[in-house]
């Protein structure tokens, strides 16, 4: 396998081809082949960008037809057929069903473009510059969105350029089970010196997952929604990897019946693996003046046809997404089995969490992780590891991955767990 020339010239920062040292060539839905043509099972599926399988025939079949019908590819922010077509369908299959009314701003082509707009809109919009922010939790490496990201790893990266304007509170379970943190949250809003700038707005991950597949209950989220209201505070939902269908319903705040201010998603909005963001807000909170906010590549056109055919294909009813939580609970279930198998014969405190098909098995250390991972990989498998130290080994697997491939996946797992250890 041919490997020196990628090895020689691309930079050190690289992460996952040192995880996953071959040459992949073509992909399919759950499976990825590589030059030797051997296959492996995806358990990561480009780290959530691909809910939908690679090369999905549905929105590649739009794809080839907008690119054979000379459709726009570039065009800033001009109006085009495709971004018509695409609010359109967003609007009908997604906003209407769930009572939500949103404006939508495409602010670049990244997650952290939309993190970097969504809390400069709330900075915009209150007149005031504090964002709280949780432990552990991961909004994007650029400047604005690093200071929201806790994961110190990234935050020393800066060349000791200090990241500002950003408060971390503790997320749900941090501090155990039997302490609700929103308390913490409470007390300092209530206490003038208490040393809280009152934020402007508040970031989220439902589910967080670089963070290590932490969950939020259903009712601390209920009432984070609350606590915002009370105090005039912006609810801002990082719905970026959690989105798009991969908790098991597209927006993953419908599990607590919570409406956030504002909702950012990137990674598997396109459908395909196309790069495509946007920020949804409450339409006062739209404070914008023409320009201030821009970029090169806020319309990438490629992705918005890609991305109404994919809410048209899977989101029309509820099919998609009763087959996921179907899936969902097959994955939870060989997840709490490995997991109680580390801990009874290995005395390895593991334990599984996670909701939807966004799942992890805690192993308590990233040694023992990357061991499993790594003989994942020699067995035919991709999966990667989350948390603060890579302890939780994560599944991302499509959605759409068939049954006998997730099986097979799973089986792969915990063979391999059992080799490797």
């Amino acid at each position: 396998m041919q490997t020196q020339t990628l090895e020689r010239m691309e930079s050190d920062v690289r992460t996952y081809s040192r995880s996953f040292p071959v040459v992949f060539t073509k992909a399919q839905n759950a499976r990825l082949t590589d030059e030797t043509g051997r296959e492996y099972i995806d358990f990561l599926a480009g780290a959530g960008t691909l809910n939908y399988g690679h090369n999905n025939p549905h929105m590649k079949q739009a794809l080839v037809d907008y690119l054979a019908d000379d459709g726009i590819v570039h065009g800033l922010d001009f109006w085009t057929a495709a971004k018509r077509d695409y609010l359109e369908t967003l609007e009908e299959v997604i906003f209407k069903p769930r009572g939500l009314n949103y404006k939508v701003h495409f602010p670049g082509p990244t997650g952290t473009n939309a993190v970097e707009a969504a809390i400069r809109l709330a900075r915009v919009a209150k007149g005031r510059h504090n964002i709280v922010t949780f432990t552990n939790g991961f909004h994007g490496v650029t400047m604005g969105a690093l200071a929201t990201t806790g994961n110190r790893k990234f935050r020393e990266a800066t060349g000791g350029v200090p990241t500002q304007g950003a408060s971390f509170l503790p997320f749900d379970g941090y501090l155990g089970e039997a302490t609700d943190t929103l308390d913490y949250f409470e007390k300092l809003l209530g206490d003038k010196s208490g040393g809280l700038d009152v934020p402007a707005g508040v970031i989220v991950e439902t589910v967080q997952g670089e963070g290590g597949i932490n969950v939020a209950g259903l009712d601390w989220l209920k009432r984070l929604e609350g606590i915002c209201r009370a105090h005039d505070i912006l609810l801002i939902v990082d719905d970026i990897q959690a989105g798009c269908g991969r908790t098991g319903k597209f927006f993953s705040f419908e599990h607590a019946d919570v409406v956030p201010d504002i909702v950012t998603n990137s990674k598997s909005l396109s459908g395909f693996g196309l790069p495509f963001a946007h920020v949804l807000m409450r339409p006062e909170l739209d404070k914008w003046k023409p320009g201030q906010y821009n970029g090169t590549f806020r319309g990438f056109n490629l992705a918005f046809a890609t991305a109404a055919a994919a809410l048209r294909r899977y989101w029309s009813d509820d099919t998609f997404e009763r087959d996921v939580q179907r899936k969902a609970r097959i994955v939870e279930e060989r997840f709490q089995k490995i997991a109680a198998w580390l801990t009874e014969e290995k005395g390895i405190e593991a334990s599984e969490r996670g909701r939807g098909l966004m799942r992890g098995i805690d192993v308590g250390s990233g040694d023992i992780a990357d061991k499993i991972t790594g003989q994942a990989f020699e067995n035919g498998l991709i999966i990667e590891t989350s948390g603060q130290d890579g302890e939780v080994v994560k599944c991302l697997c499509p959605l759409t991955i068939p049954d006998e491939d997730l099986i097979q996946g799973l089986d792969i797992l915990e063979a391999s767990a059992k080799q490797a250890l």
